[in-house]
């Protein structure tokens, strides 16, 4: 009884002093910083996406309950285990080794367990594939050790971005800060389109539940929707090589106003005339065009007519609405220079 009161009071001492030190440390945790790791901080990064709002429901009210009941059952059991039959109140040991009930329990009771954990994961992994109609695309590129950004819809070309040096950034986001970042408007459906140029490498950026793989050869897809406007930081999370402490992903998410004239100074378009001047956008997007405008980064749009109407050209790329007649199988071979 001794030896068991002894117990006891030095489990109660051990959660009275975790209690004690939760209770000291929760006012650093009631202030974590948006888009940012936090210092000293617990728990994952503030949800600034719907897809990270159900990996946060996913995570704190599925996972969390469930691994700290079978912790706290199985601290429980190994408490009970010392006490009720250590070798001073059990000086003859029993003679049986196996218990049915017991093994069945311990067999069906984890496969019920990760039965539902895979309800609730599924769905979440369905929401990450099952992405909605796209505003926007992004194509990003890795490379040793920096990252290039293309928006196809607009016409922005490919625009490289590096880490800024601790010069020129706080301490807080030195090895987080771009110095060209990622521009995306508030509140619209972002598709990424994820590929590398030589190694592996991966994005991430916690605060939207973003994390896929950019490999070389292959174009990953994933997305996101920002519903707050911010700066959020990532990093490339797979080991790509010595610098690969060194490449950030800084995402500003501005106002559509804002984006508009981002894309205007990057001599893009927010206005794409065709499917042909937007490629990779969305019916919608090419609607919102007007049909005979002309293309930001064309070296000629070609002549027009009275009505305003484009005149195809070579350069123009069109849809002939006809096939023209045959033309020969081969070209007459021009005279010889003499």
């Amino acid at each position: 009884m001794g030896m068991g009161t002894r117990a006891r009071g030095m489990i109660g001492g051990a959660v009275a002093s975790l209690s004690l030190a939760v209770f000291a440390a929760t006012p650093a945790w009631a202030q974590p910083l948006m888009g940012q790791p936090t210092p000293d901080g617990i728990g994952l990064q503030p949800a600034a996406s719907p897809l990270k709002e159900q990996a946060h429901f996913f995570h704190n009210i599925i996972l969390l309950p469930i691994i700290t009941v079978i912790c706290l059952l199985v601290l429980g059991l190994l408490g009970w285990i010392v006490i009720r039959y250590n070798a001073k109140r059990n000086p003859t040991p029993a003679k049986w080794s196996h218990n049915t009930m017991v093994e069945i329990i311990w067999t069906v009771v984890p496969v019920l367990i990760l039965v539902f954990i895979a309800l609730f994961s599924f769905r979440l992994l369905f929401a990450y594939h099952n992405m909605p109609e796209p505003d926007l695309t992004v194509k990003v590129t890795g490379n040793q050790w920096n990252w290039a950004y293309e928006y196809p819809d607009q016409g922005v070309p490919e625009y490289i971005s590096n880490m800024l040096p601790a010069d020129q950034t706080t301490p807080q986001l030195f090895r987080l800060a771009a110095d060209e970042p990622m521009v995306v408007p508030v509140g619209q459906t972002v598709r990424l389109l994820v590929t590398a140029s030589d190694v592996i490498h991966a994005v991430a950026v916690p605060a939207f539940g973003v994390k896929i793989d950019a490999i070389p050869g292959r174009v990953n897809e994933t997305w996101f929707r920002a519903e707050r406007p911010g700066i959020y930081y990532g990093q490339c999370s797979e080991l790509c090589g010595v610098d690969h402490a060194f490449m950030p992903i800084q995402v500003n998410v501005v106002s559509q106003a804002e984006f508009a004239a981002w894309v205007a100074s990057k001599g893009g378009s927010m206005t794409p005339a065709s499917a042909e001047a937007a490629p990779g956008g969305t019916a919608a997007q090419v609607a919102a065009g007007t049909t005979g405008a002309p293309v930001t980064g064309t070296a000629s749009t070609g002549p027009t007519t009275e009505e305003g109407a484009a005149i195809p050209t070579a350069q123009t790329a069109t849809t002939p609405t006809a096939q023209p007649a045959a033309a020969p199988a081969t070209a007459p071979a021009a005279p010889a220079a003499q």
